[in-house]
């Protein structure tokens, strides 16, 4: 029996697209114990798995669970974080392994001078590429979600009525979403009704976009993570921003609407779904200060923010009507 440790660190997307990996890997090794090292935050993601035999997390520094898996005695250790914490880790325990290749360079290039020489390959491609000596290949079978029975929501309990859709309207940096205006103006648009969904520090943002709205609820800040996942299971598409719910709305197999900012698909984290009949659509607005980071900004850094102002509410719309 196989003893593998797969590492992802954060965040919310990064971790679901790591889902592919974890589901092959069983199916290529079926009696092989699989533990999974995270952060603390990010272990609910993970816990409903069935694919993971045990969830490890740390709140900063891996010193605070090295001795612990060093005890583990693991064959491989799968690194799909890849930077100097998982370097050092590696090293601790002095184990083979393997680390996706994060394309750094490539990266540098395409958001500071706009060369993109990134290669046309979703960032879960590159995950494969981690286990190839493994002999673990992809299924094309798409994420995985696991929420259970416990996670589901009523949508009475809140006035839900079907069809809606469901609407993502946060992101961890504030130049990878819409301003509250502009998803209200998006929103008028939209024939059915709509409900926002997003953490405790989208709360006061759906507060407002819904007093300035009709037909809509938010959700924000009410729900925890997989309650979330259970209304956007439930819905009959997803407006999303480049932000994990949206990855979570792969994971079931919605039609997804996904606005772009400040980053750009091209890195290779656009919804994932290659399922025959699954379907996206990507919005955004072509700019030469486009990408102007790999993760975002609190504030435009050429203060126009011209790549959400100028986003085409109208085809947005229309898709979502369709």
């Amino acid at each position: 029996m196989k003893k593998f440790l797969v590492i992802r660190f954060s965040s919310i997307g990064d971790i679901v697209l790591t889902s592919p990996v974890l589901r092959c890997l069983k199916n290529t090794y079926p009696n092989c114990t699989i533990h999974y090292l995270t952060k603390t935050q990010y272990t609910g993601i993970l816990s409903n798995n069935p694919f993971i035999d045990k969830v490890y997390s740390i709140k900063d520094e891996i010193d605070e669970i090295s001795k612990e898996l060093q005890s583990e005695d693991y064959d491989f250790v799968i690194d799909l974080h890849h930077n100097l914490r998982t370097f050092r880790l590696k090293q601790k325990l002095g184990k083979t392994s393997a680390a996706f290749p994060k394309l750094n360079v490539q990266k540098f290039l395409l958001t500071t001078f706009k060369w993109n020489k990134m290669p046309d390959i979703h960032i879960v491609d590159r995950y494969f590429k981690t286990v190839e000596k493994l002999d673990v290949v992809n299924d094309q079978k798409g994420l995985d979600f696991f929420i259970t029975e416990d996670d589901h929501v009523n949508l009475s309990d809140y006035g839900i009525t079907t069809p809606f859709i469901a609407f993502s309207i946060g992101a961890q940096f504030a130049t990878k979403r819409l301003t509250n205006e502009k998803i209200v103006s998006l929103i008028s648009k939209i024939n059915a009704p709509v409900v926002l969904l997003g953490g405790p520090g989208d709360k006061e943002a759906g507060e407002f976009i819904t007093q300035q709205s009709e037909n809509t609820i938010n959700l924000c800040g009410i729900l925890t993570l997989n309650q979330s996942a259970s209304v956007l299971k439930q819905s009959t598409k997803v407006v999303s921003h480049d932000t994990g719910l949206m990855h979570i709305a792969s994971a079931f197999q919605k039609e997804i609407i996904s606005i772009w900012g400040n980053t750009v698909p091209a890195l290779g984290m656009y919804p994932y779904l290659p399922q025959e009949g699954s379907k996206y659509s990507i919005h955004e607005v072509e700019l030469s200060c486009r990408p102007c980071s790999k993760i975002g900004y609190q504030q435009c850094p050429k203060k126009h923010f011209k790549c959400m102002e100028n986003q085409d509410l109208e085809a947005i719309s229309k898709i979502v009507n369709q």
